[in-house]
């Protein structure tokens, strides 16, 4: 068996995990858990560029009929794009 992912849900995977979680509540483990301390570095940015009206309104609609935001679809468009262009 796969180590430990969890000493509470004694789970081995991310999705054995979440599972415990979704019907287990926190408080009732206060007991085994402590206090840590930790550091996030993001490095993300955000760079808002114009866009014709009549192309954001097209990209929102094929960005719903695929489940994602338009950030999402532009960013692997353009993500697509530069691959092409950089072979």
């Amino acid at each position: 068996m796969p180590k430990r992912k969890s000493s509470i849900s004694k789970a081995s995977t991310y999705q054995e995990m979440g599972e415990f979680w979704d019907t287990h509540d926190t408080t009732d483990y206060e007991d085994q858990t402590y206090e840590v301390e930790f550091e996030v570095d993001l490095k993300s940015e955000v760079t808002y560029l114009p866009l014709e009206k009549t192309l954001s309104s097209r990209m929102r609609i094929l960005a719903k009929q695929r489940g994602v935001s338009p950030e999402t679809l532009l960013n692997l468009w353009v993500q697509e794009h530069l691959q092409k262009e950089a072979a």
